[in-house]
Parts: structure tokens; sequence; C-alpha cells
């Protein structure tokens, strides 16, 4: 069996590829977004996150309101019975995985750090930060890579539906790609302090042109580098 890792388009892995121009055309369409997220606690990033996960963002915001306002501390969450929690987070969807997973975290960090906070990874390196996180059961890379971005303003790429979707269109990762692979692919390839930038306006983009059916082609902003584009124009 080979071991070789996926090859990426040709066009994507020569200098002609160039991601800079896709950042900036994107960033033309969208605008250049803001990291408001700096000031939360990485573990407090961490659980949001995996709240998240296979919901909509209204759906995910709601239900984060919802668990802080019933337990305010994650001490309380601890002590807390996993149905309560369960319950409480119900609007997002999977609630009860998400509450065993939620616990399981919380027991994991307070017991290898001492403590309820995730702040010490801050100044951590890159690589010592997402080796931590994905030592604890049930972080995979997305979550690993949206806490370390958007909490820790670290230059890791948390890869989903639509920027996967996108990516591939491009060029830049293969059809056949690991979710580990690809965000290892696309951490490799950004351009540093541009993370944050093309994560959340490939987001964007996918929602308003390169959606899922009946990608609007015609308007693309990146269309000119894109190799699915250049079959529909």
């Amino acid at each position: 069996m080979s071991t070789a890792s996926p090859k990426v388009s040709p066009l994507a892995a020569e200098e002609g590829k160039p991601l800079r121009y896709i950042i900036q055309n994107l960033e033309r369409a969208y605008g250049v977004p803001e990291n408001r997220w700096t000031d939360w606690d990485p573990l407090d990033m961490l659980v949001a996150t995996v709240l998240s996960q296979a919901t909509s963002d209204t759906n995910s915001d709601r239900t984060w309101d919802a668990l802080k306002r019933r337990f305010p501390t994650w001490e309380q969450v601890l002590r807390a019975r996993e149905s309560t929690l369960a319950e409480t987070i119900r609007a997002g969807g999977l609630a009860n995985q998400k509450a065993r997973v939620i616990r399981d975290i919380l027991r994991q960090v307070k017991e290898r750090t001492g403590a309820l906070t995730l702040r010490s990874l801050r100044d951590a390196p890159t690589e010592e930060a997402a080796a931590f996180l994905s030592s604890l059961r049930g972080v995979g890379p997305k979550t690993v890579a949206c806490t370390l971005l958007f909490s820790c303003g670290k230059d890791t790429f948390p890869l989903d539906t639509h920027i996967f979707r996108i990516l591939r269109r491009v060029g830049l990762v293969p059809e056949k790609c690991s979710d580990a692979r690809a965000h290892e692919l696309m951490s490799s390839l950004v351009p540093a302090g541009k993370f944050y930038s093309f994560h959340v306006n490939l987001i964007r983009h996918g929602r308003a042109l390169c959606r899922p059916r009946d990608p609007l082609c015609e308007r693309c902003p990146v269309v000119e580098y894109c190799d699915y584009g250049q079959t529909r124009i």
C-alpha cells in the first residue's frame, strides 16, 4: 500500500497558483474580517466549537447562551448530571453526545492542568498547543484549529463543509483527502497572518456564490484561479 501524500493540483502546487491573489480577491469581495474572539478563554472556545457541530450558527449561539445561563462556571458543569447538561443544550442537536464530550473534555483539562482554563495555550508555540488539544478525547482537527485560530489568534486553518467544497473546486486540496491531511496541507499553504481572513471569507463565499448546487461561477471573484470554474465559463 502506498504511503505517499495525496497530490495537489499542479496549478496549486506551483508559484502560478497565487493563493495570495485568491485571498486578496476574496477580501475585495467580502471585506477583511476582524477576529473578535481573542479575549475568549480557549476552553470556552473549545466547548463552543463542540456545540457548533452539526447545527446552524443561530442554534449554536442560542445553545451557548443557554449553557452559560444555566451553568456560569465549568465547575458547575462538572458537578451537574449529564442528563441536565444534555437538556440544557438540546436546541443544538446531538445533545446527549455533546454533553458526554464536553464533560469528558472538562475532566481531562482539570486532571492535566489542575484548573478549568486553557489561557496558557495563548503563549505556547502553535504546534505545542495543537498537540495538547489533539490529545484530548473527542477533539478533532477542526475543533483544534477553531480554538487556536479564534481565541488564540494562531495561524491554524479550520475546514468546514463550505471550505472543503471550495478548496476541492479550486484545486488546493485533492478530491480524496482526509480531514487531518487537509488541515495539515492548508496550514502549510496559507500565508502568515491570513488564516482568519481566508477561513471566514471562504465560508462567506460558499454561502453566497460557490454553493453545493448551481454555483454562480459567472460572478465568482476567484474563478480565474479555479479548476472547476474554468470548466463552466
